[in-house]
């Protein structure tokens, strides 16, 4: 049983939790029953996979208000709680939703909206599953490349005002803001395929010989078949676009790239925004092979990039974004290093 069809219900009247029990039940949901707020929140503290809460406000003990309250002072997971309260009770379902609520429904309450309601929050939570899934996907291969810190905040940040810039400056780029938000969901994932590279290749302090970056060169392959894989098996959209960004990262404006040598507009729109981001943030950041670099020299080499590494136009939004990038850098600048110079 998938977590999300899995829902307490709230409720001190016996008559009303029968006739939710037997709603959902007809929507193959498995049912959790409290009688108050406090029988409520033990459950909830006891059993991890209840995220969807359907509840009374007026009950004995503990209210709904408190129970809301007390959800939502707990950080290490997102319920969504949708609010059941009488028809024409608006102070109290605006107090329900500044306390945190999601969603609320007016009794009495209809079978199908109640479902279609509960339908869009295990929407809503498989969403945050999946960002739970990418970044810890992509935390494996930062660990074993020795980029800690906020390298991925900062990725992800670069990407989408990137991308939104590109949509809004350039629409025959047909970048919509969907798009957009899933390149930068995805952006952690460009080097995933380094979990498969030896170590004393990805840690070699020295240069590295003709053998050794022809293997470091597959991390894009190999990160690209692990997420195809992936897409081919769940079909989600999101993973695709991964695949595109792990793969062709490295390709470069005139063809001279890896893994494929695509020139141009061949290469992946999602990709092309990636590669600027990538090299931005790595050349500003210290690692255990180089040092950084200042922003004005970073921006120096993007710009000799244009037309050669860099689709034009992405350079062009970069340079007009400027000071956004720098204010991003400093926002997520890895604290106690010297990572970040300026």
């Amino acid at each position: 049983m998938l977590k999300h069809k899995k829902i307490l219900i709230v409720e001190d009247d016996i008559s009303q939790r029968l006739f939710f029990k037997m709603a959902l039940e007809a929507y193959h949901y498995e049912i959790v029953e409290a009688e108050n707020g406090k029988e409520a929140y033990r459950i909830l503290s006891q059993d991890s996979d209840i995220r969807l809460v359907l509840t009374d406000l007026n009950m004995p003990e503990m209210d709904g208000f408190e129970l809301i309250k007390k959800v939502r002072a707990d950080e290490r997971r997102y319920t969504y709680i949708l609010v059941a309260s009488i028809t024409g009770d608006k102070d109290n379902i605006i107090k329900a939703l500044n306390l945190g609520a999601d969603d609320f429904l007016s009794k009495p309450i209809f079978p199908k909206e109640l479902q279609l309601r509960l339908e869009g929050a295990s929407r809503l939570l498989r969403l945050e599953s999946q960002d739970e899934f990418i970044l810890s996907m992509a935390k494996m291969a930062e660990y074993r490349s020795n980029e800690t810190g906020y390298h991925l905040e900062r990725v992800k940040v670069y990407t989408r005002i990137l991308a939104n810039g590109l949509a809004e400056t350039n629409p025959e780029y047909n970048i919509s803001k969907q798009f957009a938000e899933e390149i930068s969901r995805v952006s952690p994932l460009h080097d995933i395929g380094k979990v498969a590279i030896p170590d004393k290749i990805l840690h070699k302090r020295a240069g590295l010989t003709t053998d050794e970056f022809e293997i470091m060169k597959s991390h894009t392959t190999l990160g690209a078949d692990l997420l195809r894989d992936l897409y081919e098996t769940t079909g989600a959209d999101y993973l695709k676009v991964a695949c595109d960004i792990a793969m062709h990262h490295h390709e470069k404006w005139d063809g001279s790239g890896y893994p494929l040598g695509l020139k141009g507009e061949k290469i992946p729109k999602a990709a092309r925004i990636m590669a600027l981001a990538d090299v931005y943030d790595a050349m500003l950041c210290k690692r255990c092979y180089k040092k950084s670099y200042d922003h004005d020299y970073v921006k120096s080499v993007i710009m000799k990039g244009k037309g050669v590494q860099f689709d034009p136009a992405v350079v062009d939004v970069f340079l007009h974004q400027e000071d956004l990038w720098i204010n991003v850098a400093v926002r997520f600048n890895d604290s106690g290093t010297d990572d970040l110079i300026f």
